[in-house]
């Protein structure tokens, strides 16, 4: 991160650092965002100003509650369900048989391995994933499909699993397609995560594919996540559901980022 980040999403990222930590020192923020010292006091400043940090000696704290909660897998999957499977659908019609997959976790990319599955036409397909809840729903094509879970560390919320060693797996593998989801799409800031542990791993499956694809219900578009997963031109294809906010859609196209609306 740098000084050419826009003031106002610095300072968001940094609200939700501090929520995520909640308490985090000067130096901290200064470090994590490459600006000064004097530019993290600025920014501090103007967040205790709009009433959503505390500043403390040394540092700052979240206002309110001390902690901002990430959704659960099992909340998220029956959010925006429709729109969801829509798009898993048009997703899954982009994979042929003899092809190889890697599938970052959360709900929309579930969605697509149930879709996947659905497509009897499918075979000697090899998926590769950080779901545990995805490579559940890809079982039921064994041995149709080959289905390898990457190792690391897991984590409760998305049933993920990912650093210590959730790379290993990963190192060296050259797939097809990637589908990976996100917590936000924006025009500025690219492509974004809720947590920072699977923004590493999903930065780490766009490396390893040929074929970049990013499936993401409307309501993640113009949204910004905490962690920064890749700007929009490392990104082949968005596709969203028809419920997507026709300007961001429109200004995603014109910053080159080819989108497909699924109905």
């Amino acid at each position: 991160m740098t000084d050419s980040m826009p003031t106002e999403v610095r300072r968001e990222r940094m609200l939700g650092m501090l929520m995520e930590q909640e308490f985090a020192r000067v130096a901290e923020l200064a470090e994590a965002f490459g600006v000064s010292s004097v530019t993290v006091r600025a920014d501090l400043d103007a967040l205790e100003e709009q009433g959503r940090i505390r500043r403390v000696r040394g540092g700052a704290v979240a206002a309110g509650p001390p902690r901002r909660t990430e959704p659960s897998f099992e909340l998220s999957l029956g959010t925006a369900a429709v729109e969801k499977a829509l798009i898993a659908k048009a997703a899954a019609r982009l994979v042929g048989s003899g092809e190889s997959v890697m599938m970052g976790a959360g709900t929309t990319t579930a969605y697509v391995a149930r879709e996947l599955v659905a497509r009897a036409d499918l075979t000697e397909v090899t998926v590769f994933t950080n779901g545990l809840r995805t490579a559940l729903e890809l079982e039921p094509a064994l041995p149709r499909f080959a289905v390898v879970v990457t190792g690391g560390s897991l984590r409760r919320q998305q049933h993920s699993l990912v650093d210590p060693l959730g790379g290993k797996a990963i190192e060296g593998i050259r797939v097809d397609t990637v589908f990976i989801g996100c917590g936000g799409v924006h025009p500025d800031v690219g492509i974004t995560n809720v947590n920072l542990p699977d923004a590493e791993m999903k930065q780490r499956m766009l490396r390893a594919a040929g074929r970049r694809i990013v499936v993401a219900d409307s309501s993640k578009l113009g949204a910004i996540g905490m962690a920064p997963i890749c700007p929009l031109s490392e990104i082949d294809l968005l596709i969203t559901g028809e419920s997507a906010d026709p300007a961001t859609v429109a200004v995603l196209r014109d910053r080159g980022l080819k989108v497909e609306i699924a109905a």
